[in-house]
């Protein structure tokens, strides 16, 4: 079958349409719960009411593709805590959970929502975390990854060249896990 120059034309133009219209889909809305922030434990988890069966039984909740640091990792680990408490400011969040729902530790995995902002990549994109993805729980992984990239390239939180982050989270709770050696005195 040959095509002449108007066949070739209408082919082109129908595929750039087809390309527009799928481009100007509107995302798929998050789905999950809405639950009340009951407090902020550290920069990757909260600690929520309103979600599981035992809806007025406070439920841990830690946030899928985020690796902030320890609080004990000096000044990021505080600094992660308080921007976290900040983004939620004591309003509710949206819950949304991945593939696995909870982990070893019995937390649920999830997602957070504010309206339109995702909590997790607004934490990554401003440098108060890692971008870390552990499947089966993927649905995010490149918006993270890409927050990570903007927050290294600009220098921020823990990327901020004049005062990084030395070692990773889990560098640090490798190392603290560790029992302490004591040299013993040489006869």
């Amino acid at each position: 079958m040959c095509l002449g120059p108007v066949g070739r034309y209408l082919i082109l133009l129908m595929m750039i349409v087809g390309l527009i219209l799928t481009g100007c889909q509107l995302p798929k809305p998050p789905q999950g719960t809405i639950v009340q922030v009951r407090r902020v434990i550290s920069g990757q988890t909260i600690e929520v009411l309103g979600l599981g069966e035992q809806a007025t039984v406070a439920q841990t909740v830690r946030l899928i593709g985020l690796d902030a640091p320890d609080l004990a990792q000096d000044p990021w680990g505080q600094a992660a805590k308080a921007h976290l408490e900040t983004l939620v400011n004591q309003q509710p969040v949206l819950v949304e959970l991945d593939v696995q729902p909870r982990d070893t530790h019995q937390r649920w995995l999830a997602y957070l929502w504010q309206g339109n902002q995702l909590l997790n990549e607004a934490m990554v994109k401003a440098g108060y975390g890692l971008a870390v993805s552990r499947a089966p729980n993927l649905r995010y992984r490149d918006r993270l990854n890409n927050a990570q990239s903007y927050a290294r390239v600009m220098g921020y939180g823990i990327w901020d060249p004049r005062n990084p982050l030395r070692q990773t989270p889990a560098e640090f709770r490798r190392q603290a896990a560790q029992p302490v050696r004591r040299n013993s005195p040489s006869p």
